[in-house]
């Protein structure tokens, strides 16, 4: 089996008057990997995922997921997939072990469904009906009905939107799980600090191109990452970026304790800002 579970090569994608939604994006994703699609709303995010999953067509470029072309995969190769998008519509009025239980019919290797009820943290609420269940329940069941096919990939589209940050965290550890099952996954989400908790590595989509990727401890390049030291001085908030923020602090105490002095190292949401509005200010210019 190849080591590669998604390769995205040139992907365009135009849609009627001439709009283009992606405009040569192109990434590989290890089996194994959890990889972080990172833009603004209006990117071609969800472009590039309905393409991936075989729901929308693509203009130009290759795409090959699970070794199969999206736009010609199978039932076979479907059920290899893991799917929990952003929203689910309707909420039914079965039960959550009745709905889970159904879908897991339609794998040749379901999990056990109990099992799963229990890793989403919802065994108290098994014979309870969704409809009745809270929002945050609710996206649980989402996920739960994601992996109960026990997929190779997994799509999750803005999986903890809703979520207070208790569930937030019980969710990462649900996700830390699967990865050390083997699972590969696909994460969108505009929580900055969910992607770096979760993710290995990350590319960052504005305006229909890949403006960054790569691990996330090294996205955007070693200038990017340089250290901020920032201080007030005769009332004027002063900054400057140095590989030394050591011996400037030091150089600045020599003066006298400087006000309100910091050393900041940016994190992967300044990163991620500073691409996006660079994007916004080709756009505006």
């Amino acid at each position: 089996m190849t080591d590669t579970v998604v390769r995205v090569e040139g992907l365009r994608k135009t849609y009627r008057g001439g709009f283009e939604a992606l405009r040569g994006v192109s990434f590989e994703i290890a089996r194994g990997e959890t990889f972080a699609l990172l833009g603004p709303n209006g990117a071609g995010k969800s472009t590039t995922i309905e393409i991936l999953e075989g729901y929308r067509d693509r203009s130009a470029g290759d795409v090959t997921v699970l070794g199969e072309d999206p736009q010609r995969g199978g039932l076979d190769w479907k059920a290899k997939l893991g799917i929990v998008l952003q929203s689910t519509g309707e909420t039914p009025a079965a039960t959550v072990r009745e709905q889970l239980a159904h879908f897991a019919g339609f794998y040749p290797h379901a999990r056990d469904v109990d099992e799963v009820i229990a890793a989403v943290g919802l065994t108290e609420k098994a014979r309870t009906s969704i409809r009745k269940l809270s929002g945050g329940q609710r996206r649980r069941v989402d996920v739960a009905l994601g992996i109960i096919g026990r997929p190779e990939l997994l799509f999750l589209d803005e999986p903890t939107t809703g979520f207070d940050p208790e569930a937030r965290r019980s969710f990462w550890d649900l996700i830390r799980r699967l990865q050390d099952e083997g699972t590969t996954i696909l994460l969108t989400t505009h929580y900055l600090d969910e992607a770096a908790e979760l993710s290995s590595r990350a590319g960052i989509i504005t305006g229909g191109r890949m403006a960054a990727l790569g691990a996330i401890d090294e996205l955007g390049g070693a200038e990017a990452r340089v250290p901020i030291v920032r201080w007030r001085e005769n009332g004027v908030l002063r900054e400057e970026r140095t590989e030394q923020p050591g011996a400037l602090v030091a150089r600045l105490s020599a003066r006298g304790e400087p006000d309100r002095l910091e050393v900041i190292r940016p994190s992967l949401e300044d990163i991620y800002l500073s691409f996006v509005g660079a994007e916004h200010a080709e756009v505006t210019a």
